[in-house]
């Protein structure tokens, strides 16, 4: 007898529903599985035949085949333990159900229960938009689901409680969830670091506060000990919380990647991502033999922090020129292309010199000329063309150490930061953009009008810094966060000089 299940498969990103046809025939007792399934799915035999016994019913001794539909496509991970042990269970006789509207997901264990299961999001927004009305999904991954408006969630603990579903015997509660906001589960947004807390740097303190609302990269350099990487780790404490669509963009790329914990449905704070500079390029970019996300992806509209910059290895901090113009990453390999999402805010930091201390007025650098220029030729100059803000961080002073005086607190500069990205909101309104860094050269033209005061100045800078064209547009990006910091819709003479300050002489 015939029967089928349907389930989805995650390819990047995205779902595509997937047909688990399951034919029960006589013939010696086998159990197959076809349909480009990888090593993890045809394990699925000894996890479904353990289950199904182990939950009180029958499995049958003749000759089991199993499809996966449509053939070409890849088949990778446990999710389809539980729609092959539905389509046995149909096709034997034990359950009588009309399942055609139905997308089951799920791990089975050796007892029957059901496991969690990564990329829960993505599949059930799939099976939504292919008009499903019951999503049956392992109960630890119930909330996640649930955030698929439009498709009945049904929680699923076991495969016995949900045989008795379907022969009508129990009836499964949906899930609804009711606020659908929570924190972010993973990285070190959570640091509980206060602006307030850092002594001094107040012009580094500022670039953080127009890269936050503009969500420019920037670049700190200094001596060791300075604070560059305290600076940088405070950062999640000034970023505007994201809007309902970049929220549901990040979860959905953490639920594919396996790191949003189920008790955390919905991730409303910015990432914060911090590699080590040993750290190859796949794992930056993403790859495998098929593409998994890689940090560049999980700092999507958040934060990407690299730390000590110049020791990432040449190919690794290359692979970011084309995300950071692009905003998108294509990861192409044998089996087909990938593209994975990838618009994040860079934040570097990075010593002047292998000792650290060149330039410094109180300790003398030891490196000779020729180290310190193999130094710096470690970042390209294309890479620092990208760079929109290059921060000097000197070191701090005695008297500003000891000062019991406390500075501006992350929740003062949070709320300009806010007022700013809301600006840039109503902006950019009807369209994908959302902060000031995303416009391209159109919207440059049309958003970023200087008034004729600043327009000598802008000519005399691009002249005296040899400015290339990226280099011109991104000044007159930086320049409109500094006006909407300070709520004006043309962009004067000290918005742009602030701007220019932040690109030294000899930058390219």
């Amino acid at each position: 007898m015939l029967a089928k299940a349907l389930t989805c498969a995650i390819v990047g990103l995205d779902g595509y529903i997937v047909e688990v046809e399951v034919d029960i025939s006589p013939g010696l007792p086998a159990f197959n599985i076809v349909g480009l399934p990888d090593t993890a799915v045809q394990e699925a035999r000894e996890r479904v035949r353990a289950a199904i016994r182990n939950s009180g019913c029958e499995f049958p001794m003749r000759r089991i085949t199993v499809n996966l539909a449509p053939a070409d496509l890849k088949k990778a991970g446990p999710a389809y333990d539980l729609p092959i042990a539905v389509g046995i269970l149909l096709s034997s006789g034990q359950i009588v159900s009309d399942t055609s509207k139905c997308l089951f997901l799920g791990e089975l264990s050796l007892d029957g229960g059901v496991r969690h299961t990564s990329g829960i999001l993505p599949m059930v927004a799939e099976a939504n938009k292919a008009g499903f009305t019951t999503a049956f999904v392992p109960a630890a991954d119930a909330n996640e689901a649930a955030l698929v408006e439009g498709i009945e969630i049904l929680p699923v603990e076991s495969l016995s409680g949900l045989a008795r579903h379907l022969r009508g015997e129990v009836e499964i509660t949906p899930v609804f969830i009711q606020n659908k906001a929570a924190s972010l589960p993973t990285g070190e947004s959570g640091t509980g670091l206060d602006l307030a807390h850092i002594k001094g740097q107040e012009h580094a303190k500022r670039a953080l506060e127009i890269g936050a609302s503009g969500g420019h990269n920037l670049l700190f350099s200094g001596p060791p000990g300075s604070g560059k990487t305290l600076l940088a780790r405070s950062l999640p404490t000034i970023l505007s919380p994201m809007t309902s669509q970049e929220s549901l963009e990040v979860t959905k790329i953490y639920s594919v990647a396996g790191l949003l914990p189920s008790d955390v449905p919905l991730i409303t704070q910015r990432p914060f991502r911090s590699p080590h500079y040993t750290i190859s390029h796949a794992g930056l970019v993403g790859g495998g033999r098929w593409p998994h996300p890689g940090e560049i992806t999980l700092s999507h509209r958040g934060v990407l922090f690299l730390d000590e910059l110049p020791e990432f290895g040449h190919n690794v901090l290359e692979v970011l020129r084309q995300p950071l113009e692009s905003r998108v990453v294509t990861i192409s390999r044998a089996q087909g292309s990938i593209t994975f999402p990838a618009n994040f805010m860079l934040v570097s930091a990075m010593n002047p010199c292998p000792c650290g201390f060149y330039g410094d007025p109180h300790k003398e650098c030891t490196c000779s000329p020729s180290q310190v220029a193999r130094y710096k030729k470690r970042i390209s100059g294309p890479l620092l063309d990208r760079i929109d803000m290059f921060v000097e961080v000197p070191r701090v002073e005695y008297e500003k150490l000891v000062e019991d005086s406390r500075g501006e607190g992350s929740e003062q500069v949070r709320g300009r930061v806010d007022k700013a990205r809301a600006i840039q909101l109503r902006r950019f309104e009807g369209t994908p953009l959302t902060c000031n860094a995303d416009m391209g050269p159109v919207e440059v033209w049309n958003f970023c009008h200087v008034d004729d005061s600043a327009k000598s100045l802008l000519q005399a800078a691009m002249k005296q810094l040899n400015l290339s064209a990226r280099a011109f547009h991104r000044i007159l990006k930086l320049s409109r966060t500094i006006a909407d910091l300070a709520d004006t819709d043309t962009i004067g003479i000290a918005h742009l000089a602030e701007a220019l300050q932040y690109r030294p002489r000899g930058m390219v």
